[in-house]
């Protein structure tokens, strides 16, 4: 999109303009708000409902990370916000909604719409049950919208995630530009993004009005490693199999992720741990996309306690009782070390991350994470502390 374009298209106009009217009142504008600055540490200190703040406390969830310190407040006032921070799956942010509804009085309905799905099952889903919350990715919310089974003329907040994939590819691009134009005017916009380069900001821009933008993605970054305890054992490539076993015999857990670099070796482990009485379930690129979902699904329903999965994981999910992470390979760099380790240590938790090193490359790796990211990952005891990882087994 060229800078000079405008996304903001709008096919009805009457109907937008009826939104806008309803939904006047005596709310302060956004521009009576701007700047304002909230600064607190707890979720009690932030207007929710009392269903809410119960909902949240019920997820786990003690502290404010940094993210939600600097970004919450701005939401909660109604102001557009633009955020560099960590991205999300579609369905980790459908039991989320799932999650923090379940005490109101009003039934919350909330819709995943997502490819790889039979269609049929979102045409019906939308026809009989119409959700309250939508949420889905660009190409199955564009088809549903062609077709007149989404109806967005109502819409209140729009939020666009991973928005550093979505706006940089033409063919996403278009679709968000036809998911945003059939939405009313007047409606709040926030836009997160693992990354924000100076292209891609002013391709955000367009979508907001006046945005209140935060950047807390490095911060953040260490305050979720320094949640985990982190340590590494060297050892050559057909020993790791004798350790993992050793380590799932004496170490306490919920449920465990154990990271690997190929689809092969995800099989491989996978098997090899089924004979060991450890079943385990695997995710790996080879699969459908609605596989992957399906057995995510099952992962975080705890019907499995050891998941396999090579790092399309990594990126965005986000399971409540994972408190202990296996990088039985390496990542290749700090960034995906991050997003594998981080997840042990979710909600304010406490957790595990044991990495297996076996060569030079291996450490140069470990090296670069504890320099970026401030934190000690020490060489592997024979005694190791359970309390530094059960306080989420309960």
């Amino acid at each position: 999109m060229a800078d000079n374009e405008d996304p903001l298209v709008y096919e009805d106009e009457e109907a937008t303009e009826q939104v806008a009217t309803e939904g006047s009142g005596d709310a302060p504008s956004k521009e009576e708000v701007k700047g304002i600055s909230i600064h607190s540490s707890r979720f009690q200190d932030i207007e929710f409902k009392p269903e809410i703040l119960r909902a949240i406390v019920d997820c786990g969830f003690e502290h404010l990370s940094e993210v939600q310190r600097e970004c919450l407040p701005q939401a909660v006032l109604g102001m557009d916000v633009l955020c560099r921070a960590k991205s999300k799956l579609a369905i980790q942010i459908y039991n989320a909604y799932e999650c923090l509804s379940k005490h109101m009085t009003t039934i919350i309905k909330v819709g995943v719409f997502v490819g790889g799905v039979n269609i049929r099952k979102d045409e019906e889903a939308l026809k009989t049950n119409c959700p309250h919350i939508v949420v889905g990715t660009p190409g199955r919310l564009t088809t549903l919208l062609r077709t007149k089974r989404l109806n967005l003329c109502t819409l209140k907040h729009f939020v666009l995630d991973e928005c550093d994939k979505m706006l940089q590819d033409t063919y996403m691009l278009r679709d968000v530009q036809e998911i945003f134009s059939n939405t009313p005017r007047e409606k709040q916009v926030m836009i997160f993004s693992a990354t924000l380069n100076k292209e891609i900001r002013p391709v955000c821009q367009k979508f907001m009005q006046d945005p209140t933008e935060v950047d807390v993605d490095d911060i953040e970054s260490k305050l979720t490693l320094r949640g985990v305890q982190q340590h590494y054992v060297k050892l050559k490539d057909d020993e790791k199999n004798g350790k993992l076993f050793e380590l799932l015999g004496v170490l306490e857990f919920n449920q465990v992720v154990i990271f690997v670099r190929s689809i092969a070796r995800c099989m491989a482990l996978c098997e090899s741990l089924g004979e060991q009485n450890l079943p385990a379930i695997a995710i790996h690129f080879s699969m459908t996309e609605a596989e992957r979902l399906s057995r995510y699904q099952q992962f975080n329903d705890s019907k499995e306690r050891i998941l396999v999965a090579t790092h399309w994981v990594g990126r965005g999910m986000a399971i409540e009782r994972v408190n202990i992470v296996f990088n039985y390979d390496m990542p290749e760099n700090s960034d995906r070390y991050l997003d594998r380790v981080a997840y042990a240590g979710r909600f304010g938790t406490q957790g595990l991350g044991i990495t297996i090193v076996t060569d030079e490359k291996d450490v140069k790796v470990l090296n670069d994470v504890q320099e970026r990211f401030d934190v000690s990952i020490t060489p592997l005891s024979h005694e190791i502390d359970l309390s530094s990882h059960t306080k989420i087994c309960q």
